[in-house]
């Protein structure tokens, strides 16, 4: 580690996933914003300068594991709420220098945190200020700061292939000696191979579902610690949207990037992901709002034109891969991710950082948005109220009679049960989920909201429950009966069907519960009075007592959420 370093823990809790926050020690008074290339130290000390700057929509944290070399993978969040993940509101996550020696994404997001504190504070943009307030966003400049190390120091070295100053000569486009070195991280891996594969097992079952449950238990290698960090982040925080910034090309790059086959003799050809339209939206959101992505040319005479395909390409359709961070993304988590290209020149030199950030500046803020498209909402059970976590939603296409399933279902999450879905404008047919409930589906329409929050559509699933006679019981009516007649429950338990309530008797202390179904889609439940524990009530069934006990728990959830 570096010695003029000093790290001081700072233990914080995400999501129950503990994180530790190395901060710098200033040596010099915070200084405005300038376009240089940041080294490991600067980067940092110029992070906690922002977070000084603003410190109420700003956090610092440290990802689970540091670089080979010791280096802490800092990332600043922006909130409303920092350090706190608020109902319904996405995540977002931009990932730079995941190769050490494509080093303009870093430079991108180290002035986009400037940026947003700048705008949010001091020139009080509503669009920045509404942005920050609906969605929180993670930056992590740098995934690979050993590999930074290793590509700036072969370019100021003084054998290496430069100019006078040190730096690789301008007529080589980023493509001379520098053009590998720095790529991988310290152990000599290529962090973009070494996530876990799970496009092999999609593509011989055709399940292309969340496959989050034994991902560790799928690998043949083991992981790098820059990579180990980005599984545990990407796992532990339910993400809805990112992007991970590379260079060498211009273009916006979507999933899939591995296409079906074995070996090295794997041909490349368009690999769709079952919401290929959803990931062309996303991928032409940042080329058409980037300055030149659209209608650049070639890099190289070997490259394609991407200009011809609107400034994006499938991954697989470029280039195959495996062991890719994208690809990872969509198959493990609810997240949706693609791979931008920034441009032909890796490490451009310092006096063009200035142009590229006018060049990306509004492809960053209005790929942050796309956070908010589609639909968002709470899965819940229709008699308690509690949250459901783990239930598939799951969607089909009717737009203009296409009538097409998307076999690709998001989860809903803990604590609240909820879940997000990007979607491009159109009509869906969405039907959750979840073993022991009765499938609910809404047929739905995707509006382009622009700069708007997501349509919220909720679901109430009803439990599946069986009586002494084996008969499912799935109605509140039949439920009502069932309870009466056989003692389901083993206390009486009443559906009053001129009030439309369905509770458990009131015992003699008056406590019980009271649940108004006039409007099952605005379902309200509360304790007519606070009481003994409902555990502790004698004669009540274990599943009665278990989801009674869970709206207790929900209570005290509710009552200390921030919205």
């Amino acid at each position: 580690m570096v010695n003029t370093m000093t790290n001081i823990l700072v233990i914080v809790s995400i999501l129950g996933s503990v994180w530790s926050l190395p901060t710098v020690k200033f040596t010099s008074p915070i200084e405005p914003f300038v376009f240089k290339h940041h080294d490991n130290q600067e980067l940092n000390q110029l992070l906690q300068a922002v977070n000084q700057k603003c410190p109420d929509i700003t956090r610092l944290y440290e990802l689970s594991e540091r670089s080979v070399n010791g280096w802490p993978l800092t990332v600043i969040e922006f909130s409303d709420n920092p350090g706190r993940h608020e109902l319904l509101e996405p995540e977002f996550r931009y990932i730079a220098n995941m190769h050490g020696n494509e080093v303009l994404g870093r430079e991108l997001l180290l002035k986009l945190a400037d940026y947003l504190c700048h705008e949010y504070k001091e020139a009080k943009n509503a669009d920045i200020q509404k942005l920050i307030n609906t969605t929180r966003i993670h930056l992590l400049s740098s995934l690979n700061p050993d590999g930074w190390d290793v590509a700036t120091k072969s370019r100021t070295a003084p054998d290496a292939d430069s100019g006078s100053n040190g730096e690789s000569s301008a007529d080589d486009g980023g493509h001379g000696m520098d053009w590998l070195l720095g790529r991988n991280n310290l152990n000599g891996v290529d962090l973009n191979r070494d996530f876990p594969d799970l496009n092999m097992g999609a593509y011989e079952t055709g399940d292309f579902g969340i496959d989050g449950h034994d991902l560790f238990n799928q690998l043949d290698h083991n992981l790098q610690p820059e990579t180990k960090a980005a599984v545990n982040w990407m796992t532990s925080i339910p993400f809805v949207l990112s992007a991970n910034l590379h260079g060498g090309s211009l273009v916006a790059n979507y999933p899939f990037d591995e296409a079906p086959g074995h070996g090295t003799g794997r041909k490349r050809r368009y690999s769709p992901t079952p919401d290929d339209d959803t990931f062309r939206s996303l991928a032409l959101t940042y080329a058409t709002n980037h300055r030149d992505m659209t209608k650049a040319g070639k890099c190289d005479p070997t490259d394609e034109d991407f200009s011809k395909q609107g400034g994006i390409t499938n991954g697989a359709a470029w280039y195959s891969l495996s062991g890719g961070l994208q690809d990872f993304s969509y198959l493990a988590t609810n997240d949706f991710d693609i791979t931008v290209e920034l441009g032909c020149d890796k490490y451009p030199p310092a006096e063009k950082l200035s142009e590229e950030w006018e060049k990306n500046q509004n492809a960053l803020i209005e790929y942050m948005w796309r956070s908010h498209s589609g639909i968002k909402g709470l899965v819940r059970d229709v008699v308690t109220g509690v949250p459901i976590t783990g239930a598939a939603v799951k969607v089909k296409n009717v737009t203009s009679g296409r009538n097409q399933f998307i076999d690709h279902d998001v989860q809903s999450v803990g604590p609240w049960g909820e879940y997000w879905r990007l979607l491009t404008p159109g009509h869906y047919e969405v039907t959750v989920m979840k073993d022991g409930f009765t499938p609910v589906t809404k047929l739905i329409t995707v509006n382009g909201t622009g700069h708007e929050e997501a349509s919220r559509i909720d679901f109430l699933l009803t439990p599946q429950m069986v009586d002494f006679n084996g008969n499912n019981v799935n109605t509140l009516n039949n439920l009502d009966n069932s309870i009466d007649a056989n003692g389901v429950f083993g206390e009486p338990v009443d559906f009053d069907t001129n009030s439309n309530t369905f509770g458990t008797a009131a015992s003699e202390d008056g406590e019980g519960l009271n649940y108004d179904f006039s409007n099952p889609e605005l379902l309200q439940w509360t304790r007519i009075l606070r009481g003994p524990s409902i555990e502790s009530r004698g004669g009540m069934s274990g599943l009665l007592a278990n989801r009674l006990a869970g709206i207790q728990q929900n209570d005290e959830r509710d009552e200390n959420m921030v919205e």
